[in-house]
């Protein structure tokens, strides 16, 4: 194996830590042992212990990523979909192209189909183990969906039967090459959306993996308000002008679900989501910096967005949407959420032009506050439901559910109790209410 892994030309990046990489040397060690003398005890033992390390490794990365059947295959799959190398990323942007460089993928490509069809039975027999035999015939226990991201899964598992079939480099050349233009390389290609973290000052893009698999239709009413925003991600999407979005309103009617919902409609035509907070905002622009030149349309997601009279975080937001010396690139979008229809908070004070022992001329203040909302193009408006449309929301909730039974007017007479006592009337407070009725025991 480790002949193989030291003649890779263009996967040669391959993290040093990587599963490949530690079993190529811990059976190169094998071999050169095997070579010289018969193993000891104490050789099998180590080499064995060092086996199961990666064992344990292998079937937690199959555990996260809900993996099955032959875990070595789809180990091979994932590596070769999350390394990004100039190769994979042009494939990304353009598919396979005709190019000398084709030449070398082939020859890596030949490499890890004899990587997939490896044999390790001389291995498993001298040490006395089967744990190869057992992964390469594996039967996952089924996890909820919420465990793992079940589309990554299936893609992986996708290609890596394709590689098993495959006759030759050629084959898997198309293969792997595809799976790039259609769905992407690395964290990008794989997941839907990210959260952003610093470890010891490096700023890092963090996989989201179990994103709520909500739809639009599933947010029952603000029709219109759904299609402001689908237009705009549409235009977005297929390269045409497109605004920054302002959702805002009641707290409950559906604007963080829509957003949510968005990333769910267009994920397979190229969208992603970056959720980011308002203390991040100094990193706006090496986040953006970090995306821009990917073959990926970016939604840089701010939920309940608003600012205290104290807080200066919105000038970093200002400098990025509009105003900085480095344009916005085109892939890159703002929506954010928010109860409040000016993000930032104003006093009376703000309204006085002019007050003693306090800064002159406040309606300049007020008008650097103001200017934030300018900046979104597109500002969309959830308000709380009326009495009617609450009830219309409860009702079809309700349709939804098989296991509720009441009649239109029990229902109503409930809704109207719970929402007195919870929250007043919004679409959480009806979501709310059918939880609670679906949830009763069937005996009461």
């Amino acid at each position: 194996m480790y002949r193989y892994v030291s003649k890779l030309v263009i996967y040669k990046n391959l993290d040093q830590d990587s599963l490949l990489i530690r079993m190529s040397e811990i059976i190169k060690e094998f071999d050169s042992s095997l070579v010289n003398h018969s193993l000891t005890v104490f050789e099998k033992e180590k080499i064995t212990s060092e086996i199961y390390t990666l064992m344990n490794q292998l079937l937690q990365l199959a555990t996260d990523y809900g993996f099955n059947t032959n875990l070595w295959h789809n180990y091979l799959a994932y590596l070769l979909v999350t390394t990004e190398n100039p190769f994979s990323m042009t494939c990304e942007k353009t598919g396979a192209k005709d190019g000398t460089v084709n030449l070398f993928a082939k020859g890596d490509f030949k490499i890890f189909k004899s990587l997939f069809d490896y044999d390790f039975a001389p291995l498993e027999q001298e040490l006395g183990i089967n744990c190869f035999t057992v992964i390469s015939s594996y039967q996952a226990i089924e996890k909820s969906g919420n465990r793992y991201n079940k589309s990554v899964s299936e893609k992986v598992q996708l290609l890596s039967r394709q590689i098993e079939q495959s006759q030759n480099e050629d084959e898997v050349f198309t293969h792997v090459t595809d799976f790039y233009r259609d769905y992407g390389v690395g964290m990008f290609g794989l997941n839907k959306a990210f959260r952003i973290k610093r470890d010891q000052g490096t700023l890092n893009l963090v996989p989201i993996t179990n994103t709520q698999e909500v739809i639009l239709s599933d947010l029952v009413g603000y029709e219109i308000q759904k299609q402001k925003l689908v237009d705009n991600t549409r235009a977005f999407i297929e390269g045409r002008k497109s605004n920054n979005v302002l959702l805002f309103g009641d707290s409950g009617t559906g604007k963080s679900t829509s957003v949510k919902a968005i990333l769910n409609e267009y994920y397979s035509e190229g969208l992603r989501m970056i959720e980011i907070y308002k203390h991040q905002f100094e990193d706006l622009s090496a986040v953006i910096a970090m995306v821009k030149n990917r073959n990926y349309k970016f939604v840089i997601y701010m939920d309940d967005l608003s600012f205290e009279e104290f807080e200066i975080e919105y000038k970093y937001l200002k400098a990025v949407i509009e105003g900085g010396l480095e344009t916005k690139p085109d892939n890159v979008l703002i929506y954010a959420t928010s109860n409040r229809r000016h993000l930032i908070r104003e006093t009376w004070n703000d309204r006085s032009d002019m007050e003693a022992n306090e800064e002159l001329h406040r309606s300049d203040t007020m008008q650097e506050k103001l200017s934030l909302v300018a900046r979104f193009g597109i500002t969309i408006n959830f308000s709380a439901p009326n009495k009617k449309e609450f009830q219309t929301i409860v009702q079809e909730l309700a349709r939804r559910q098989e296991s509720i039974h009441l009649t239109a007017e029990e229902l109503s007479l409930e809704a109207n109790k719970w929402e007195l006592s919870h929250g007043g009337m919004s679409g959480r407070t009806a979501q709310q209410f059918i939880n609670y009725l679906a949830g009763k025991p069937v005996t009461e």
